[in-house]
């Protein structure tokens, strides 16, 4: 009997996704794992798994095409079924969606319906031609090569028999932009607006941040912090270290042995109550080409630096491809966004929730202090900002937190007190 596969919630937050690629084809034979296809969701790229066994008898959606949690996107089941029936059932709850939808007053209707029309001739798929000239790709692949004025035969694909998918598109992209710009024109006729359209994981991203920044009642505590030890501490230890440990790696340590000592900071709002929250999760924001993700440590307090570094790694490789989990990326009780690599000295962070607190780290700048004993002398300094929910951390306590984390990163030998 033929089974319908519907798109799953592969995400949390998850609403609708784009399939990027189909990896079986009409007619394969499917067994429960194997992978169908590959589906953007609004954080990362991720693979569709078959829960039956059978043939991939018809596939519904398209790559290329988006399909909201629980559309059908494709039928499977005994070879030569007939699943007429299923289709049209599957048409006729569309029409009933649609239909629905129609009813909604006026004034409560959305208010971007022209956007809807540009979405849905963005996913709009055509027919593969044939024909000795014709290079198998797939929509999606050839809409943003046309965008990014690529050449198509040009590029290598990694898709089904060799089918160029979104991704193939993206490294060849990467590559020209590793390329030495040429010089501009001196002079050009016109310049026309550029419209980009939403990716799920920029809506997403806007939409949480949003409603964390008009929600939660931000405060801002900022600190100057010495980290000339610190960086003789990681000098020393990369001596014996197998990997290079980063300097994030030796934040997200000190701020856990930090949040231990102060768990209201660890803590989140939930309405009529504040969760203490058991364990030191700390996310680490990291910048996409298309939108932002934080990868979590779990358990930060509970391992050496070592550790952290070694899973950090493979978080920061994982979300700069698109390959985070769900659990590797949502639940940070604590977050710590630098931008200190692209030269920013100093800067304040939107709170990532459910977490109350998030630490903006800017640049390590040498400059000239007044030492205690009234010395000038010149030190490497870094910028602390941390922003608080002030609904769940008050002033003091924040302020209490940032002065201990301050002494630790001056002097990392105050973590082992």
């Amino acid at each position: 009997m033929a089974e319908k596969l519907l798109m799953l919630a592969l995400s949390p937050t998850m609403e609708k996704a784009l399939i990027s690629s189909w990896l079986k084809k009409e007619g394969d034979t499917v067994s429960t794992g194997d992978i169908l296809c590959e589906v953007e969701t609004d954080k990362a790229t991720m693979d569709y798994e078959s829960i039956v066994d059978g043939v991939l008898l018809k596939i519904v959606v398209p790559e290329g095409a988006e399909a909201a949690v629980g559309d059908l996107i494709a039928i499977v089941g005994e070879e030569g079924e007939d699943v007429s029936d299923l289709l049209e059932e599957a048409a006729a709850e569309t029409k009933k969606d649609a239909k629905t939808a129609s009813k909604i007053p006026p004034d409560e209707a959305p208010a971007a319906a022209d956007t809807d029309q540009e979405v849905a001739a963005d996913v709009e798929t055509e027919a593969e031609p044939s024909g000795s000239d014709f290079i198998r790709s797939s929509p999606l692949a050839r809409k943003l090569a046309a965008e990014y004025s690529l050449n198509l035969a040009d590029i290598a694909g990694s898709g089904p028999a060799g089918r160029i998918v979104k991704a193939d598109v993206d490294a060849a992209r990467s590559t020209v932009r590793k390329a030495p710009a040429k010089a501009p024109a001196a002079v050009q006729a016109a310049r026309e607006d550029i419209v980009i359209p939403h990716n799920n994981v920029r809506r997403i991203v806007a939409e949480r941040l949003a409603e964390s920044k008009f929600s939660a009642p931000h405060y801002y505590l900022k600190v100057s912090a010495e980290v000339d030890r610190l960086m003789d501490a990681r000098r020393q230890l990369n001596k014996t270290a197998a990997e290079s440990v980063s300097v994030n790696a030796f934040l997200i340590k000190l701020a856990a042995e930090a949040l231990k000592r102060h768990p209201r900071v660890n803590a989140g709002w939930n309405g009529d109550s504040i969760i203490q929250f058991g364990r030191i999760d700390i996310g680490l924001a990291v910048a996409q080409e298309d939108g932002l993700i934080t990868p979590v440590v779990r358990d930060a307090a509970g391992k050496g630096i070592l550790q952290i570094n070694e899973e950090l790694a493979i978080l920061v490789d994982k979300a700069q491809n698109n390959r985070l989990t769900p659990e590797e990326y949502t639940g940070a009780t604590f977050t710590i966004s630098s931008l200190g690599s692209f030269g920013i000295d100093d800067f304040t962070a939107i709170i990532n929730p459910p977490g109350s607190a998030i630490l903006a780290v800017g640049a390590i700048k040498k400059d000239v202090v007044v030492s205690d004993d009234d010395e000038i002398v010149i030190r490497s300094l870094m910028r602390l900002s941390l922003s608080c929910d002030h609904r769940t951390i008050d002033g003091a306590v924040g302020a209490l937190f940032l002065n201990d984390l301050k002494q630790m990163i001056e002097s990392p030998i105050r973590a082992l007190y």
